[in-house]
Protein backbone atom coordinates (compact mmCIF):
# COMPACT_ATOMS: atom_id res chain seq x y z
CA UNK A 1 0.00 0.00 0.00
CA UNK A 2 1.46 3.85 -0.58
CA UNK A 3 0.98 6.21 1.53
CA UNK A 4 1.89 9.65 1.20
CA UNK A 5 3.52 11.23 3.85
CA UNK A 6 5.41 14.41 5.13
CA UNK A 7 8.76 14.48 7.01
CA UNK A 8 12.52 13.65 6.78
CA UNK A 9 13.06 10.57 4.78
CA UNK A 10 16.20 9.74 6.45
CA UNK A 11 14.36 9.19 9.63
CA UNK A 12 12.34 6.34 7.45
CA UNK A 13 11.77 3.04 9.53
CA UNK A 14 11.52 1.24 5.61
CA UNK A 15 13.68 -1.08 5.13
CA UNK A 16 15.09 0.63 1.87
CA UNK A 17 15.24 4.00 0.46
CA UNK A 18 14.65 4.83 -3.27
CA UNK A 19 16.26 7.74 -5.18
CA UNK A 20 16.83 9.10 -8.31
CA UNK A 21 20.48 10.14 -9.56
CA UNK A 22 21.82 10.22 -12.86
CA UNK A 23 24.90 7.60 -14.15
CA UNK A 24 28.11 8.32 -12.65
CA UNK A 25 26.29 11.49 -10.04
CA UNK A 26 28.46 12.96 -7.55
CA UNK A 27 25.32 12.92 -5.16
CA UNK A 28 25.97 16.67 -4.45
CA UNK A 29 22.75 17.95 -3.98
CA UNK A 30 19.00 17.09 -2.45
CA UNK A 31 18.67 13.82 -1.06
CA UNK A 32 21.89 12.17 -2.45
CA UNK A 33 24.29 15.21 -0.72
CA UNK A 34 22.36 13.71 2.38
CA UNK A 35 23.05 10.37 1.43
CA UNK A 36 26.68 11.15 0.58
CA UNK A 37 27.45 12.53 3.81
CA UNK A 38 25.88 9.64 6.13
CA UNK A 39 27.16 7.32 3.77
CA UNK A 40 29.91 7.99 2.28
CA UNK A 41 31.18 4.14 1.29
CA UNK A 42 27.78 3.98 -1.07
CA UNK A 43 29.07 6.81 -3.17
CA UNK A 44 32.81 5.59 -3.15
CA UNK A 45 30.85 1.67 -4.62
CA UNK A 46 28.56 3.83 -6.74
CA UNK A 47 31.34 5.63 -8.73
CA UNK A 48 33.25 1.79 -8.63
CA UNK A 49 30.17 0.36 -10.33
CA UNK A 50 29.59 3.36 -12.90
CA UNK A 51 33.54 3.16 -14.21
CA UNK A 52 33.32 -0.54 -14.34
CA UNK A 53 29.79 -1.31 -15.75
CA UNK A 54 28.51 2.16 -17.68
CA UNK A 55 24.85 2.03 -16.53
CA UNK A 56 22.67 3.27 -18.75
CA UNK A 57 19.29 5.81 -17.52
CA UNK A 58 16.91 3.11 -16.59
CA UNK A 59 18.62 0.63 -14.17
CA UNK A 60 18.85 0.66 -10.76
CA UNK A 61 21.81 -0.26 -8.46
CA UNK A 62 21.07 -1.23 -4.72
CA UNK A 63 23.86 -1.00 -2.13
CA UNK A 64 23.43 -3.00 1.07
CA UNK A 65 24.39 -0.70 4.25
CA UNK A 66 24.93 -1.24 7.69
CA UNK A 67 21.96 -2.68 10.11
CA UNK A 68 20.31 -3.87 7.14
CA UNK A 69 19.35 -1.05 5.30
CA UNK A 70 19.42 -1.05 1.41
CA UNK A 71 19.59 2.18 -0.33
CA UNK A 72 18.40 1.63 -4.50
CA UNK A 73 19.30 3.88 -6.40
CA UNK A 74 17.23 4.65 -9.70
CA UNK A 75 18.93 6.07 -12.69
CA UNK A 76 16.20 7.96 -13.65
CA UNK A 77 18.49 10.82 -15.28
CA UNK A 78 20.43 11.03 -17.98
CA UNK A 79 24.12 10.31 -17.57
CA UNK A 80 26.59 13.33 -16.06
CA UNK A 81 28.26 14.85 -18.88
CA UNK A 82 31.76 15.67 -17.31
CA UNK A 83 33.66 15.81 -14.16
CA UNK A 84 32.35 18.33 -11.47
CA UNK A 85 29.33 18.97 -13.68
CA UNK A 86 25.47 18.08 -12.02
CA UNK A 87 23.61 15.02 -14.08
CA UNK A 88 21.30 15.91 -16.86
CA UNK A 89 17.54 16.10 -16.45
CA UNK A 90 14.97 12.91 -15.75
CA UNK A 91 12.89 11.55 -18.38
CA UNK A 92 9.76 9.80 -17.87
CA UNK A 93 10.81 6.96 -20.30
CA UNK A 94 13.73 6.50 -18.15
CA UNK A 95 11.89 6.72 -14.82
CA UNK A 96 9.37 4.29 -16.14
CA UNK A 97 11.93 1.72 -16.91
CA UNK A 98 14.07 2.64 -13.27
CA UNK A 99 10.43 1.88 -11.00
CA UNK A 100 10.13 -1.59 -13.31
CA UNK A 101 13.54 -2.53 -12.45
CA UNK A 102 12.65 -1.43 -8.32
CA UNK A 103 9.90 -3.50 -8.81
CA UNK A 104 11.68 -6.41 -9.46
CA UNK A 105 14.79 -5.30 -7.31
CA UNK A 106 11.80 -5.27 -4.37
CA UNK A 107 11.32 -8.73 -5.74
CA UNK A 108 14.45 -10.41 -5.74
CA UNK A 109 15.99 -9.09 -2.27
CA UNK A 110 12.59 -9.28 -0.38
CA UNK A 111 12.05 -5.83 0.52
CA UNK A 112 9.51 -5.74 3.21
CA UNK A 113 9.23 -1.80 3.15
CA UNK A 114 10.17 1.54 0.77
CA UNK A 115 10.59 5.12 1.34
CA UNK A 116 10.90 7.14 -1.70
CA UNK A 117 11.06 10.90 -2.24
CA UNK A 118 9.42 13.05 -4.81
CA UNK A 119 11.45 11.26 -7.26
CA UNK A 120 12.34 13.13 -10.30
CA UNK A 121 10.66 16.36 -9.05
CA UNK A 122 13.99 17.86 -7.58
CA UNK A 123 17.15 17.90 -9.63
CA UNK A 124 15.77 15.36 -12.46
CA UNK A 125 13.59 18.64 -13.13
CA UNK A 126 9.61 16.30 -14.00
CA UNK A 127 6.75 17.39 -12.31
CA UNK A 128 5.76 14.94 -9.82
CA UNK A 129 2.50 14.92 -11.12
CA UNK A 130 4.15 12.68 -13.95
CA UNK A 131 5.82 10.81 -11.61
CA UNK A 132 3.30 9.75 -9.02
CA UNK A 133 0.77 7.80 -11.52
CA UNK A 134 4.35 5.41 -12.66
CA UNK A 135 4.93 4.95 -8.84
CA UNK A 136 1.23 3.73 -8.78
CA UNK A 137 1.49 1.84 -11.82
CA UNK A 138 4.63 -0.34 -10.86
CA UNK A 139 4.70 -0.30 -6.95
CA UNK A 140 0.80 -0.70 -6.05
CA UNK A 141 0.87 -4.24 -6.29
CA UNK A 142 3.91 -5.40 -4.37
CA UNK A 143 2.03 -6.22 -0.89
CA UNK A 144 4.23 -4.17 1.18
CA UNK A 145 3.99 -0.83 3.00
CA UNK A 146 5.36 2.02 0.85
CA UNK A 147 6.10 5.40 1.60
CA UNK A 148 6.34 8.41 -0.67
CA UNK A 149 7.82 11.90 1.36
CA UNK A 150 5.67 14.20 -0.36
CA UNK A 151 7.11 17.89 1.43
CA UNK A 152 10.44 17.32 3.52
CA UNK A 153 10.47 18.62 6.99
CA UNK A 154 13.88 17.88 8.40
CA UNK A 155 14.09 16.04 12.12
CA UNK A 156 10.94 15.06 11.46
CA UNK A 157 9.70 11.43 11.13
CA UNK A 158 7.06 10.53 8.63
CA UNK A 159 3.50 11.52 9.31
CA UNK A 160 0.72 11.20 7.09
CA UNK A 161 0.13 14.12 4.98
CA UNK A 162 -3.94 14.78 6.09
CA UNK A 163 -1.90 14.79 9.65
CA UNK A 164 0.09 18.49 8.85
Amino acid sequence: MIHEVQGDILLTKAQAIAHGVAPNDHFNSGLALSLRERWPAMVKDFRHYCRTSHPKPGEVWTWHGPGGLTIVNLLTQDAVPEEGTRGGKARVESVNHALKALHKAVKDESIKSLALPKLASGAGGLEFTEVYPLIKQHLSDLGIPIYVYTTFHKDVAAQPVEML
